[in-house]
C-alpha cells in the first residue's frame, strides 16, 4: 500500500521529464528561425547603418534633423537604425539608372581601363565583378534542374544542379564529342562551395523537385525533403 511520503514511481519522473524536453525542443524549434532571422536583420541593418552614415554630413544626419524637427536638445541621443539603409538604396538606385545611360557607361568603361592597367586591384576587381554579376546581375542564368548522379564512384548517389549543356573545347574533347551536362555538386552544409563536373547526358537523371526544395535537402543534410510525389506508391494506371 502506497503512502503519501512514497517518492513517485521512476516512470511518472521519466514520462515528465520527457514531456519537457519535447516541449523545449519543440518551442526552440519555434524560437530559433524567429530570434535568429531577427537577429541578422537587425544586424545587417545596423552594419549598413554604421559604415553609410559616417559618409552623411553632419548637418544632414538623420538624428540632427529629426531633433531640430521636434525642438529636441541638441544633447538628446536619437538612434534610428534603418535610415542608412534607406540611404543606401536610394544611393544604388541612383547609380543604377546612371550606368544605364550613356554617360554613365562611358564614365564606367574608363574607370574600368584604369583597373585594368593596375597589376593587383584588377585581379581583385575582376574577381569581385564576376562575383557581384553572378548574385546580382537581372539576368536567366540559373541553374536549370536538379538532378542525381552517381559520384563519387558508381553505386554512391549525389544532389546536383543542371547548369547549362556542355560546350566549347571541354564538349569537343570530352565524352568523344557525345552531349554532356554541366553538373554543380554542392557541398552539406555549405551549398555555395563544390565541384564543377562534367557528365554524359545519359549518366544524369532530372529531377522532379525544384533546385529550391534540393538545395534545401543539401543544407539540412538529408533532414529536409521537400513534399513531392510518393514513390513508393505504384503509379496510377487508367482502366480499359
Amino acid at each position: 500500500m502506497n503512502t503519501p511520503f512514497d517518492p513517485e514511481p521512476p516512470v511518472s519522473r521519466r514520462s515528465l521529464i520527457s514531456w519537457l524536453r519535447a516541449s523545449f525542443l519543440t518551442g526552440l524549434v519555434v524560437i530559433a528561425p524567429v530570434g535568429l532571422t531577427i537577429w541578422l536583420i537587425w544586424s545587417v541593418v545596423g552594419w549598413i547603418d554604421g559604415f553609410v552614415l559616417p559618409l552623411v554630413p553632419g548637418a544632414y544626419q538623420p538624428d540632427r534633423l529629426l531633433q531640430a524637427w521636434l525642438g529636441l536638445d541638441p544633447e538628446t541621443q536619437i538612434n534610428i537604425r534603418g535610415i542608412g539603409v534607406v540611404i543606401f538604396l536610394v544611393f544604388t538606385v541612383l547609380v543604377g539608372w546612371m550606368a544605364k545611360g550613356i554617360i554613365g557607361r562611358s564614365l564606367i568603361r574608363y574607370g574600368e581601363s584604369l583597373v585594368e592597367r593596375t597589376p593587383v586591384v584588377r585581379t581583385i576587381y575582376s574577381g569581385i565583378k564576376q562575383i557581384s554579376e553572378t548574385v546580382f546581375a537581372q539576368s536567366e542564368r540559373s541553374f536549370e534542374k536538379a538532378c542525381l548522379i552517381e559520384y563519387p564512384r558508381r553505386g554512391i548517389w549525389a544532389i546536383g544542379f543542371i547548369s547549362t549543356t556542355t560546350k566549347g573545347e571541354v564538349a569537343m574533347r570530352g565524352n568523344d564529342g557525345q552531349p554532356m551536362l554541366s553538373v554543380f555538386v554542392p557541398t552539406t552544409p555549405n551549398p555555395t562551395s563544390g565541384f564543377l563536373l562534367f557528365f554524359p547526358s545519359d549518366d544524369v537523371i532530372e529531377l522532379d523537385m525544384t533546385v529550391e526544395d534540393a538545395a534545401k535537402l543539401v543544407i539540412s543534410a538529408g533532414l529536409v525533403y521537400p513534399n513531392g510525389k510518393d514513390t513508393t506508391q505504384p503509379a496510377t494506371s487508367t482502366s480499359a
